[in-house]
């Protein structure tokens, strides 16, 4: 069971989206690219950081979300035949 502690450091938002296990995957790693860019804003905003620093840091974080969205076919439909969004029956 996941401690009050844990929760109020990495607070998890409910998902609504559609249940497959890559779009909770994602979703999972989606917010925390969001809790660790918060992190980093704050150490920047508090001079704990340089700007430069914070920026690298981002951008390392956008790439592995980004690598991670590729990896789990987010947004990509293989059953999908044209424009209208239609499957192949």
């Amino acid at each position: 069971m996941v401690s009050s502690k844990e929760n109020f450091i990495y607070p998890r938002g409910h998902y609504y989206g559609q249940v497959k296990p890559e779009n909770l995957v994602f979703n999972s790693n989606l917010q925390e690219f969001a809790q660790k860019v918060s992190y980093i804003c704050n150490l920047e905003t508090a001079g704990k950081i340089s700007p430069e620093d914070a920026y690298e840091r981002v951008k390392e974080l956008w790439k592995t979300l980004k690598r991670s969205k590729k990896e789990l076919g987010i947004g990509e439909d293989p059953f999908r035949t044209d424009e209208g969004g239609h499957s192949a029956e």
